[in-house]
């Protein structure tokens, strides 16, 4: 049946995958042209087959068209995405760097802390500042440890306690007992100081339900 209101979604999918792709995919139901056109006129003509969209040193582009049954009709045109730049290469540390590893126990603490120790051993190029980087996007787990770390060695040396356990003049290590959910107060008719409207929610229970 009809797509209806996604009629036409379809076919942007169909070309941004096209475009990822670098291909030119073959025009379905088409197999006959219409002799209403002249197509030996110009340079437009049916993809029969399925063709690779080389690259020219120009954005890929192409134009997809809904026309709808009411007579609303809409025309896009999308435009490959640059490729991405290069991460940038990692930049010396001028300062100690907090590495925050977590676990759900302090036995997964440790484990997790060994893990990347011997990550660490096989990748001699890495260092603190990158290492701290990457475990920013890892979640925030009950038990946690961290090694400030000044340079690589440090960091090695707090790994190795973190992982067996023992004390060390760089590694922090404690458990949380949670944390709380994240509450916003509106004053109403807008706010014209700070903390407006915490006495009303510290004084009357309705207030600050």
């Amino acid at each position: 049946g009809h797509a209806q209101a996604a009629a036409g979604v379809g076919g942007v999918i169909k070309m941004v995958q096209a475009m990822h792709h670098g291909v030119l995919p073959r025009t379905l139901h088409a197999d006959v042209p219409s002799s209403g056109i002249d197509w030996s006129a110009g340079a437009v003509e049916l993809l029969t087959r399925e063709q690779p969209w080389p690259e020219t040193g120009r954005a890929r582009r192409a134009g997809v068209s809904s026309f709808g049954a009411s007579g609303t009709n809409a025309h896009v045109i999308l435009e490959a995405a640059p490729e991405p730049l290069p991460a940038p290469g990692g930049e010396p540390v001028s300062g100690p760097v907090p590495v925050v590893l977590s676990g759900r126990s302090a036995e997964a603490l440790r484990a997790q802390a060994g893990r990347l120790l011997s990550f660490l051993e096989a990748r001699a190029d890495l260092g603190p500042g990158e290492v701290a980087h990457a475990l920013t996007r890892r979640a925030e787990l009950e038990h946690r440890g961290a090694v400030v770390a000044r340079d690589r060695e440090t960091l090695v040396r707090g790994l190795t306690a973190l992982a067996s356990g023992e004390p060390d003049p760089a590694v922090v290590s404690g458990h949380t007992t949670g944390r709380g959910r994240p509450a916003v107060l509106f004053t109403g008719q807008g706010s014209q100081r700070p903390g407006m409207g915490r006495e009303l929610y510290e004084t009357f229970p309705a207030f600050a339900a």
